[in-house]
């Protein structure tokens, strides 16, 4: 489909920063596995705050037909118990029903640090018609063209509640219709994250806070489920480019 451009051109500056990467990726495939769990959500933990009084409230997260399911509520998270530095991730995912919202934090430290919900982290958010914002919390990360992405004065861009938290990606339909699948890969390297949803380079953050952490899928109101949730090891970025070998690929449905 024709995909609409926010911002046409990066700055000197961003072009510079993405040099080294357009010297090519190195992610050693024969390293890849799936990050999805089996059903006792082995190597993962929840942390669903309205268990914490009752221990009676349905699972947040599933793992049904191969697939790791958010049900979207109780809201909270699913968090590795593995912390991770430079890696690819590589998933696949859709709303099942109506669709709304979800995310996948990377870096994620510090369980409840704001609102007493959300893990320190940058998100990297899912939310229909959202897909590949940044959202900073109690992390930040700097873009290209940041005054046109990132609302308020520059001494509001942080990760704390009444900060501006977000940061806008960079197009406005490189997400399938509602319903239909979609593939995005995340990559994060040093002090940098990089997006693509379904092929198209949706954000580019560098100067992030914080290089390390836990990989952390949220329960944020809807049912999201994910087919495919791989994570590979890298040592080099991917060019800051359309990537064609990461648009969906359909599969039969049952």
């Amino acid at each position: 489909m024709p995909r609409t451009r926010r911002f046409l051109a990066l700055s000197t500056a961003a072009l510079l920063l993405a040099a080294p990467a357009a010297l090519g990726q190195t992610g050693d495939d024969d390293q890849t596995r799936s990050l999805i769990p089996d059903e006792t959500l082995a190597g993962w933990h929840a942390d669903v705050p309205a268990a914490d009084t009752d221990l009676t409230v349905p699972s947040s997260f599933v793992v049904r037909d191969g697939m790791l399911v958010s049900m979207g509520k109780p809201e909270g998270h699913l968090i590795t118990d593995e912390i991770y530095a430079d890696y690819r991730l590589d998933i696949e995912y859709r709303f099942s029903g109506k669709p709304g919202n979800c995310g996948v934090l990377v870096h994620a430290s510090t369980s409840r640090a704001l609102y007493a919900m959300f893990p320190q982290s940058i998100e990297v958010q899912m939310y229909t018609g959202n897909a590949g914002d940044f959202w900073c919390i109690e992390e930040n990360i700097a873009v290209d063209n940041m005054a046109e992405r990132r609302s308020g004065a520059p001494e509001t861009w942080g990760g704390s509640e009444g900060d501006s938290r977000r940061v806008l990606n960079l197009t406005d339909d490189s997400e399938n219709p509602a319903g239909e699948w979609n593939r995005m890969v995340i990559e994060c390297l040093g002090n940098r994250v990089r997006v693509w949803v379904n092929g198209d380079l949706v954000n580019d953050g560098f100067n992030c806070t914080a290089r390390k952490g836990h990989i952390a899928v949220q329960a944020e109101g809807v049912p999201v489920e994910m087919r495919r949730f791989d994570f590979t090891p890298i040592t080099e970025l991917s060019p800051a480019e359309a990537n064609e070998d990461w648009v969906i690929e359909e599969k039969s449905e049952d």
